[in-house]
């Protein structure tokens, strides 16, 4: 469990940093020479390039985790995300080298994301293959619960940073954060490099091998025997990503940018909303292992379905009490449910024997079409409907209720080795 969730800690510390700073600062320093509207829609195109190289990342690596092992395919993912992030803090800004600064940060999103591309569900893997099978919903949602602690460490880090004169922020404060990233890597790097490899998947390559048939390429083994299950896996990920990322990335930016609150009171509202989601994930992960990792998926996705303009209703008041509100809800109902089922929910569709790739293309698939577009799209209908939440509301509705057709559709499949 430590392997797995400091390694998610650290990705998803990485990736929210990022689209914390997308937000907040990402076009002042990188973008200077756009309008602000235009400079958070760029500094959002730079968050969604990330997203780009995460299916490459997850072909790759997964196939290292299911043909090589779980450990150093883990290893591999938390050493270049770990080492791209620092490399961030230490970029020169475009007041500094002109057009090669936003060109050099897309290339570190995109070893970013090629790292990140199999580390989350390279971590639900590790942890559904020791966990006990009446337990799994709860184990496996803690690595989700992990991705809000990154969150909030990424947002805490952006919180304290921005009491500081907005001269001193943009003039270094704002690598502190990229640069503290390097501590964690070390930490989760020390902690994979002792890890061993999961019973499960020692049995089932020992099982293949006394078969004589043991896959050569585990990506084609997926697609010829499991593409409902990819198709389905990708779809019943689309209404948490949409939820996940509107409230870890868009949120700031509207809040701060359209709404009018402060960079603190926005901050603060992510924070504390983030706090129960943490508590919620395995609250609700508990209960997918009592009535159902599909129950439970679908009952977050209805709810952030039946939320989502309240909660651009809450934003709007401009109080940031209401505004924590809004995105507490989220966090602790919407997103711990999808969260804390979601990890069941996939491992069961897919054997031990290429697990690792399912789970990576159903999850990084979707990355790319849904999770990091997710600030674009959201910022571009925000300005659409001239400013008002009206567009996004829709299109996160949209996303749920594609996610609960698919959970539908596909709760039913379990696998048999």
């Amino acid at each position: 469990m430590t392997a797995a969730t400091v390694g998610t800690v650290i990705e998803w510390y990485d990736y929210a940093l990022y689209g914390a700073a997308s937000g907040l600062i990402i076009n002042k320093l990188f973008f200077p020479n756009l309008s602000p509207t235009t400079g958070v829609l760029a500094a959002f195109a730079t968050f969604a390039v990330g997203y780009f190289a995460r299916p490459i990342g997850g072909i790759v690596i997964s196939h290292i985790g299911d043909k090589f092992g779980r450990k150093p395919a883990l290893i591999l993912t938390i050493a270049l995300m770990g080492l791209a992030t620092v490399v961030m803090g230490l970029l020169p800004t475009y007041a500094q080298i002109g057009v090669l600064a936003p060109i050099l940060l897309v290339v570190m999103r995109l070893i970013q994301g090629f790292g990140a591309g199999a580390e989350l569900a390279g971590a639900i893997v590790l942890v559904a293959e020791y966990a006990p099978p009446n337990r799994r919903a709860f184990y496996t949602g803690l690595p989700n619960a992990a991705t809000l602690v990154g969150i909030m460490l990424a947002t805490i880090s952006f919180l304290l940073i921005s009491y500081l004169p907005e001269e001193t922020l943009l003039g270094w404060a704002w690598r502190v954060p990229f640069l503290l990233s390097g501590v964690l890597f070390a930490v989760a790097l020390y902690i994979r490099k002792h890890l061993d490899e999961t019973p499960e998947y020692v049995e089932a390559m020992a099982r293949a091998e006394a078969r004589k048939h043991e896959q050569k390429v585990p990506l084609g083994e997926l697609f010829r025997n499991s593409p409902k299950e990819v198709l389905y896996g990708f779809l019943s990920v689309t209404g948490h990503n949409a939820n996940a990322y509107i409230l870890s990335a868009f949120s700031l930016s509207y809040m701060t940018n359209t709404v009018g609150m402060s960079r603190t009171e926005s901050l603060s509202a992510v924070t504390i909303g983030a706090l129960f989601g943490i508590v919620g994930v395995p609250f609700l992960g508990t209960l997918a292992d009592r009535i159902g990792s599909a129950r439970v998926y679908i009952g977050g996705a209805l709810f952030m379905l039946l939320f989502a303009y309240p909660l651009f209703w809450l934003l709007d008041t401009g109080s940031v009490v209401w505004a924590t509100v809004g995105i507490s809800l989220g966090y602790g109902i919407g997103f711990g449910a999808m969260a804390g089922a979601q990890g069941a929910f996939l491992t069961n569709l897919f054997p031990t024997r290429y697990r690792f790739s399912g789970l990576a293309m159903s999850r990084e698939l979707n990355g790319v079409l849904v999770a990091g577009p997710t600030p674009l799209i959201a910022q571009a209908l925000v300005g659409a409907a001239d400013g008002r939440p009206t567009y996004v509301a829709a299109y996160l509705m949209a996303c749920c209720a594609l996610a609960i057709v698919a959970i539908l559709i596909i709760q039913n499949r379990s696998v048999h080795e």
